[in-house]
């Protein structure tokens, strides 16, 4: 069960509801762990807590596979009904502004949250470690090509117009 009704965070004392995520993401390959914590704020929902997890990713530089670790904060905030006639024209979001309008959905998908968190959590360059000296293009003249989707590029010629 990866979805929480808002009905039972509701019932729950302070209306704060501890829930554990213990589960294989097919998305990541990987089992990602999560403790959160919603609370019922009147019209918000807040969610908060930690996502923990090893992906296994691919070099951007290399090209090898190595373990990242997964370790990141979660801080969401949800409209339980349409925040579309309240802020019917464009303004400015500010910092801590952001709020997913659930539309007067009856709950909230948890699975669809911990993805969307991970992937906007994941480094934009992966680099499988600060000393990584492997080089897919040229280095000193020196050309060396580790994957061999690679090798098409070895006979290059690039014109130069002066």
């Amino acid at each position: 069960m990866n979805k929480i009704l808002i009905e039972d965070i509701e019932k729950e004392p302070n209306k704060t509801l501890f829930y554990e995520f213990d589960e294989f993401m097919e998305e990541f390959g990987a089992d990602i762990f999560a403790d959160l914590e919603l609370k019922s704020l009147g019209q918000f929902i807040e969610v908060s807590g930690n996502i923990q997890g090893k992906l296994k990713l691919v070099c951007d530089r290399c090209l090898n596979e190595f373990v990242y670790d997964l370790n990141i904060e979660i801080d969401e905030t949800f409209a339980k009904y349409s925040l579309q006639d309240e802020y019917s024209q464009e303004f400015e979001l500010q910092r801590g502004q952001f709020v997913t309008d659930l539309n007067g959905e009856k709950e909230i998908d948890i699975y669809d949250l911990l993805y969307q968190s991970v992937i906007l959590a994941l480094p934009n360059k992966k680099v499988c470690g600060i000393n990584c000296s492997e080089d897919m293009f040229m280095s000193d003249e020196n050309y060396h090509v580790q994957d061999s989707r690679m090798d098409v590029f070895k006979n290059i010629q690039i014109e130069r117009k002066d």
